[in-house]
């Protein structure tokens, strides 16, 4: 059992899936910062501001001590029923500039892969049609005859 798994382990998909969960984490941690530092400050700024991650409606009791607080960490920590609707801008903000990156990625990956696919096949050499080929044949075998 044990060799069959170092043979799974070893072929080059698995290492291959290995190495992008390991930049991919990466990726997302830049793609967080960027969206938590960066964007969401200058949308918050556009809709008054506030941090736009600190949007929510309280749903539920809030504890006495939590009573006016406008932290949405500690009332989400303190287990108040939350509809956090800025943290979910926050996110699909982080998936759009996910999305879009590896759309970006994927087209110039198609595109290279396009050109070396035309590199790679050479031009297949045109078929010509029968009757040209027949006069062809005609033609050299009339020149085989003459003397």
């Amino acid at each position: 059992m044990f060799k069959e798994f170092k043979t799974f382990i070893m072929r080059g998909n698995v290492l291959d899936l290995a190495i992008a969960v390991i930049i991919g984490a990466a990726f997302g941690k830049i793609v967080t910062s960027l969206t938590e530092d960066i964007l969401m400050p200058m949308i918050g700024k556009v809709f008054g501001g506030l941090d736009f991650s600190s949007y929510f409606v309280v749903l539920g009791e809030v504890p006495a001590n939590l009573q006016g607080s406008t932290d949405y960490a500690a009332l989400k920590k303190a287990g108040v029923p939350l509809l956090g609707y800025g943290e979910f801008v926050t996110q699909a903000v982080n998936f759009l500039i996910v999305a879009f990156i590896i759309f970006l990625l994927l087209r110039v990956v198609n595109r290279a892969v396009g050109m070396f696919e035309q590199e790679k096949a050479p031009e297949a050499p045109a078929v010509e049609p029968a009757d040209i080929q027949l006069l062809r044949e005609i033609r050299d075998e009339l020149r085989a005859r003459r003397p």
